[in-house]
Parts: C-alpha cells; structure tokens; sequence
C-alpha cells in the first residue's frame, strides 16, 4: 500500500504529504514519555506486517495492521508509522521520501477509526465486543484502500485501473485483519489489559 515516487501530481503530493506531516507532529506533542516502548513496539509490528504477504491472483498483498497501531496508540499511530515508513523506504525501497507524508496519511489516518471502534467495544460485551474488535482491524484497511485509490485517482485518469485494483486486492487483507484483531485483542484484554490502555488520555 505504499505509493512510489513520481505517481501523484504535484497538488495532490503537497496537499497530502503537509496534512500527513501536520498529524505526525500532533502524535509527538500527545506522545508521553512512559508511551516510547509501546510506540516503538507497534512501529516494530507494523513495519513486520509488510513482510507478511497474501497471495491475490497473480500478485500479492501485505498485511497492513494500521488497525492494530491506532487501537493501542491513538494519536500516537502517526510516528509509530512514519518511523516504519521511513525504515521501509532506507532498507526495501517501499514508498519513497517525497511522497512519505502521503504515505502516513493514507496508512495513518483510518489508524484513528481503529482507536475509536477498539475503544467502543471494550465498553461492550459478547458478540458486540468480538464484532467491533473485528471492525477494529478490517475498517482501517478497508479506509486506507479507499484513501489510496482516491490520491491515485485525484493525480490523473491514467491512475483509474490502478486505484480500482489496489482496492479490490485489499479485500482479503479487510477480511484476514479483522480476524486477527478480533483474537488477539479479546486475548490480550484477558492476559494484559493495561497495554490496551492509552496513557495520554489518563
């Protein structure tokens, strides 16, 4: 999901990369001291997801786990990610700097619908709660699928095929991600509930 160098016009580019830049530092300035481990662990996982690839067809898609990153972190989503995104474009080429900005915004911002559904469901119980911890996975992904075809889609007609593929590929990872979040955050609310717990709300 990571958007090369050289694709979006330049008001699409700038547009994006300054809002994604303006977020990232709002996510420092929330960022208390005691939350540096747990923002560094969910960069780690994040930057992981990217290794792990699901077959579509004859390509392939990684998983995202944006989903994961905003239920644990809030705010904070945005330089966990970044801090990812810029290892991801050193080490592998994914993305690329000029469009890093962008690139935090698209995987970044649907983070934030993460939060808010994980937060809703842990003040419910039974189905309800398994249901929304599902949506706490699948919704940002489905969100930052459709936030991508959108910036390709806005940076000119030739991007239109690219933009409608790129989302219909994501559709297993939607699926795959929110069956993992469902788990992992009914396990984790068992064995270790104060890591489910955002510090700069306290």
């Amino acid at each position: 999901m990571h958007i090369s160098e050289g694709v979006l016009s330049a008001p699409v580019l700038i547009s994006t990369g300054a809002a994604g830049a303006a977020l990232t530092v709002f996510g420092f300035y929330k960022m208390k001291t005691e939350m540096l481990a747990k923002t560094a662990l969910m960069s780690s996982l994040f930057f992981v997801g990217s290794f792990i690839h699901i077959p579509v067809g004859p390509t392939s898609v990684h998983l995202v786990l944006n989903g994961l990153v905003g239920a644990v972190l809030g705010v904070c989503a945005f330089p966990a990610i970044m801090v990812a995104l810029v290892l991801q474009a050193l080490m592998f080429q994914f993305g690329g700097f000029t469009t890093l900005g962008t690139n935090i915004l698209v995987m970044a911002l649907p983070a934030l619908a993460g939060y808010y559904l994980f937060r809703l469901g842990m003040k419910t119980a039974g189905k309800k709660r398994w249901a929304l911890f599902f949506l706490t996975g699948g919704v940002p992904v489905l969100l930052s699928a459709v936030l991508l075809s959108a910036v390709l889609a806005l940076s000119g007609s030739r991007l239109y095929d690219t933009a409608k593929a790129i989302f219909l590929m994501h559709i297993p990872v939607i699926i795959i991600e929110g069956i993992v979040s469902m788990y992992l955050f009914n396990f984790l609310n068992k064995v270790y509930p104060d890591f489910l717990r955002t510090e700069y709300e306290n």
